[in-house]
């Protein structure tokens, strides 16, 4: 039984093909920098030899192309035929309050995932190429959304709701839905297991850290609050997005520059965060190594994303009342020793306290607490993948 999942992000495209019956996972792989110049495939096959590519990739549906002819490539494949995957399950961003679960892809839920592009501008809309380019090249195999909203419909309404008139909600649904559910809650169960617990008895924050980030706070396996709101862009800085903003800056800049409605929607999604404050890139790699040599944008741009994260950590112990572990996850979170030691430092009131030494791990699952810390801390990379293929499974293979 094999289940492809695919994961289509603002600028990169995450894949895993599994053997479901036992969750075993015969070939993953990941293109990053998509649209750019300088983009890269890494694809691992079980058993077999990594393959590295860079080329230009210009759009989403070029690099899915790319990945089913390596899944039966003669070197670097793992099938003999692409009609061997049975099912793909596709992560989706925003379900708006369309979508509570995971769905059976048909027409009608492709033109509810359309719709609530508007809410999740650079996500839905690669969410959606993906789907449509995986039932081309595989028609009639079974497609399955798993949406990033679903996770944390447990919020309550006095997390989720904005002080705005109450008809406005009525009327448009607007409220915070946060995202990166499946990573958050996939990292706070195996957080649970690595402290030899049950999830239900204990509190977790969980910082999904990358060009995308999010902070969730956990109590008992329940999101209780998120730091992205109606849409992705609310919350931490991102990549290019600005993140928490006044909002009378909004009108102020459609006045002083000229804009309408789209020219400040790509100002505030695609022009900001830490690639409008370094001037450097949207790649918090390329930020670090400028940081390093000098670059004082470079260095403002990690320090305004710092103060965010630790900002929501402290706020998210208030509304848990403690915390028991803080976990690190996702692409920078995994993968940047320097960042969560920036995250850490001076959060003793908290009890969390970081070992230099095994913080300085990089994309490893791994404990990084300091002997006395009495808060856990952890690296975990998180399987975002082996959600949606459980799910896939469920909807697309069982029923």
């Amino acid at each position: 039984m094999k289940v492809l999942v695919i994961n289509c992000g603002s600028s990169s495209l995450k894949y895993q093909l599994f053997d479901i019956a036992d969750e075993n996972v015969l070939a993953k792989g990941l293109v990053e920098r998509i649209g750019s110049d300088a983009s890269q495939l890494t694809h691992q096959p079980k058993g077999k030899g990594k393959y590295v590519r860079e080329t230009a990739i210009g759009e989403h549906q070029a690099a899915i192309k790319m990945v089913m002819d390596l899944l039966t490539d003669a070197q670097y494949g793992v099938l003999t035929d692409i009609r061997e995957i049975e099912a793909v399950g596709h992560r989706v961003a925003h379900g708006g309050n369309v979508f509570s679960r995971s769905a059976l892809i048909d027409d009608e839920v492709k033109q509810g995932i359309r719709k609530l592009a508007e809410l999740a501008p650079l996500h839905n809309p690669p969410n959606l190429l993906g789907i449509e380019a995986a039932e081309k090249i595989l028609p009639g195999v079974p497609q399955v959304a798993v949406f990033d909203t679903a996770f944390h419909q447990t919020i309550e309404p006095e997390a989720y709701m904005y002080s705005l008139p109450y008809e406005l909600y009525e009327k448009y649904a607007i409220r915070k839905y946060g995202f990166h559910g499946t990573s958050h809650k996939f990292v706070a169960q195996r957080a649970a297991e690595l402290m030899g617990k049950e999830l239900s008895q204990i509190k977790v924050i969980t910082c999904h850290l990358g060009n995308g980030a999010s902070v969730t706070a956990i109590d008992g396996g329940v999101s209780k609050d998120t730091s992205m709101g109606f849409t992705p862009l609310e919350g931490l800085t991102m990549g290019t997005r600005c993140g928490d903003l006044d909002p009378a800056i909004v009108p102020f800049l459609m006045e002083k520059e000229g804009l309408d409605t789209t020219g400040i929607s790509t100002l505030l999604n695609k022009k900001s965060g830490v690639l409008g404050l370094s001037g450097v890139s949207s790649d918090f790699r390329d930020i670090e190594q400028a940081a390093s040599r000098g670059n004082e944008r470079a260095q403002l741009a990690i320090d305004v994303f710092v103060h965010d994260v630790k900002k929501y950590i402290g706020a998210y112990a208030a509304i848990l009342n403690g915390i028991d572990a803080l976990v690190f996850t996702a692409g920078l979170g995994e993968n940047s020793p320097e960042v969560r030691d920036a995250v850490c430092i001076d959060m003793d009131y908290l009890g969390i306290g970081l070992d230099k030494e095994k913080n300085g791990i990089r994309g490893k699952e791994m404990e990084v607490s300091a002997a006395d810390s009495t808060v856990r801390v952890f690296v975990i990379p998180t399987n975002e993948e082996l959600m949606i293929a459980r799910d896939t499974k469920r909807l697309g293979l069982d029923t």
